[in-house]
C-alpha cells in the first residue's frame, strides 16, 4: 500500500527473470547493493514476482518510531552486527527460509564502495544460510536505483519515471559444496560463486563486462581477527 505506489510514480520499472523465481518454498535472493533507495525497488520487484519480500536489515531501522513497527510487522529480519545477538540474525533467517519465505540478503553487507558501482566481494553469511537450509539461491542484479540516490555523491534525485531494471537469474549451482564442512575457505568460495553470478547479471543490464570482484570488502570469518 505504501511502497508500490511510491515506486510506480518515481520509477519506470523493467522486471526480468520472473521465470527463475520459485513461487513456493523457501528461497534466498542474493542482490547487489547500489543505493539506499534500492531496497524499495527490490521489494517492488519481489512482490510483483508473486513472493512477499523478507529483508535482512540493520537492527537500527527497527527502532525508528512508526516505521520500525511497520517493518517488523511485514516480516523483515533484523541484523545485529557486532553484538552478542549477531548469531540470532542467522537463526532467524534460517527459520524464515525453513518456513517457506523468500529471504532477501545483500551479501556485500553495505552499498558498493566501488566508484563505478560494480558488485564487491561479499561476506559469507549468504553461504552459511544456503548450507544450513539447502534452499535455492537466486542471484538478482539491479541497475538504476543509484539515480534516485547515489551513495557515493550523496545526491538525492527524486524524479518521476527514473528507469530501474532488475533481473533474477537461475539459481546458482552450489552442488559442489553440498555436505562440505563450513570452513572459511569453502564459505568464501561459495560466496564468490554467488557474487560472480550477480556481477554477470549486472553486466548484462549495463551492457558491459564486469571486472573481477573487488578485494577490499571485509568478510565474516570463523575466527575473530586479532587486534
Amino acid at each position: 500500500m505504501i511502497v508500490k505506489p511510491v515506486m510506480v510514480f518515481f520509477t519506470k520499472a523493467t522486471w526480468l527473470g520472473f521465470e527463475n523465481i520459485p513461487l513456493k518454498g523457501g528461497v534466498i535472493f542474493a542482490v547487489n547493493h547500489i543505493s539506499h533507495a534500492d531496497p524499495l525497488a527490490v521489494a517492488f520487484f519481489i512482490y510483483d514476482s508473486g513472493r512477499n519480500p523478507s529483508f535482512l536489515g540493520k537492527a537500527g531501522i527497527f527502532t525508528i518510531p512508526v516505521l520500525g513497527p511497520i517493518i517488523k510487522a511485514t516480516g523483515q529480519i533484523p541484523v545485529y552486527r557486532g553484538t552478542a545477538d549477531a548469531v540470532k540474525s542467522l537463526h532467524d533467517a534460517i527459520s524464515a527460509v525453513d518456513d517457506g519465505r523468500g529471504v532477501i540478503i545483500y551479501p556485500e553487507g553495505t552499498t558498493t564502495r566501488q566508484p563505478d558501482m560494480w558488485p564487491m566481494r561479499g561476506k559469507n553469511g549468504v553461504a552459511r544460510l544456503a548450507l544450513e537450509t539447502g534452499a535455492p539461491v537466486v542471484p538478482v542484479g539491479q541497475w538504476g536505483p543509484q539515480n534516485l540516490y547515489n551513495p557515493i555523491t550523496k545526491k538525492l534525485r527524486l524524479r518521476p519515471r527514473t528507469p530501474v531494471t532488475i533481473k533474477a537469474g537461475p539459481p546458482v549451482d552450489l552442488s559442489r559444496w553440498q555436505g562440505v564442512e563450513p570452513t572459511s575457505a569453502s564459505l568464501n568460495e561459495m560466496t564468490d560463486a554467488i557474487m560472480r553470478r550477480i556481477a554477470g547479471i549486472v553486466g548484462e543490464l549495463r551492457g558491459e563486462e564486469p571486472p573481477p570482484l573487488h578485494e577490499s570488502s571485509a568478510r565474516f570469518t570463523d575466527k575473530p581477527k586479532k587486534a
